[in-house]
């Protein structure tokens, strides 16, 4: 059984520099728990900004960082070694984050993304096994369910789905990119470490993550940039597609209420509230004062139509649900950018 979350827990936090791992590594230190940070800091995107990220985890008491690969078995398993001799106790949990990240981008470095996402994912079971750690949370995405609103059947013209709105129990068979594809292979290798040695796991499937100091190649942060410094503003196809939003302070609140033994789960965390980009950009030039200049290009193939979370079972079995408006983080998000602007300007997209 996973001990009770209320108490100081000892947690291997991967991913710990990124976007959603500097957040939650930020809560379990306020909260007292001791944070053991693993991240390669790659340079999927500007390192700049994980390393902006890790200095603020590293100003905190209570946390380890060591820069590492979790695709390197025998460098994870020697830090869970030592962590766990230096602090008296074994783990309680690991809270696995590190992940290749982006549709486009796995379809430009498919091995890649299955290294990380797969064989760094078997690893991390794999240390759980062997040092008797009994709680696991993978951070899963909304892209395993493929596009809602195509065809399944060509045929026939039949719906994946009947209704947009996505739940857990929905097929995720159909996978439209390599990143979809490693994710949904690393939540079955997560069942199968709960049948066969009653791993408790907790796998949550994020969706369309935003807020401060967010991953420069994401949509939001590209549109505050281009609309910020006057800079054309890039649409692939008609801008009427919807994300499901998410404030990352939320989903962070969601993965550290996941401590808590639920067997094993797949838990949708998102707003719940689809929102057009052709709606954010006008949402941003009322924020930043300043109109922006669209230049629309073709719709990509690995991208869905839309997003919609049902986050009934995240309510229901963790008591969660999303507390920040879209408008609230959006302004919140573009703040952030206009405080650290000589900073933001500078990192790649």
């Amino acid at each position: 059984m996973v001990r009770d979350p209320s108490g100081p827990l000892n947690i291997l936090l991967t991913g710990c520099a990124g976007f959603i791992g500097s957040r939650v590594g930020q809560i379990l230190l306020g909260e007292g728990h001791r944070v053991v940070g693993i991240d390669n800091l790659n340079t999927s995107y500007d390192v700049r900004l994980k390393e902006w990220r890790l200095n603020q985890l590293q100003e905190l008491p209570s946390f380890v960082f060591h820069q590492m690969d979790i695709t390197d078995s025998q460098s994870l398993n020697d830090v869970l070694e030592q962590s766990a001799i230096g602090n008296g106790r074994p783990f309680d949990s690991v809270i696995n984050l590190a992940a290749r990240a982006g549709v486009r981008q796995s379809m430009e470095d498919p091995t890649g993304f299955y290294e990380t996402n797969v064989l760094g994912t078997l690893n991390l079971l794999e240390s759980c096994r062997i040092n008797s750690i009994p709680k696991f949370i993978l951070a899963s995405s909304s892209s395993v369910y493929g596009d809602p609103d195509a065809p399944s059947d060509p045929t026939t013209g039949s719906s994946f789905v009947p209704s947009r709105q996505l739940a857990e129990d929905l097929p995720t068979d159909r996978p439209v990119s390599p990143y979809a594809a490693s994710k949904k292979a690393a939540e079955e290798l997560c069942y199968s470490y709960h049948h066969l040695y009653g791993l408790d796991v907790t796998a949550f499937r994020f969706f369309t993550v935003f807020g401060p100091a967010g991953r420069p190649d994401m949509s939001i942060f590209r549109f505050i940039k281009w609309i910020a410094e006057g800079e054309p503003v890039m649409v692939n196809g008609d801008g009427n597609q919807q994300r499901d939003f998410t404030y990352v302070e939320d989903v962070a609140l969601g993965i550290c209420a996941g401590l808590r033994s639920v067997g094993f789960e797949t838990i949708n965390l998102g707003s719940d509230r689809p929102v057009p980009l052709n709606q954010v950009i006008t949402l941003l030039e009322g924020i930043l004062g300043k109109r922006a200049h669209i230049e629309h290009q073709p719709a990509h193939p690995a991208d869905v139509r839309t997003t919609w979370a049902d986050v009934s079972k995240a309510k229901d079995l963790l008591g969660w649900k999303s507390g920040t408006t879209f408008e609230d983080g959006l302004k919140k998000t573009a703040d952030w950018y206009l405080e650290n602007r000589q900073f933001a300007q500078t990192l790649e997209l």
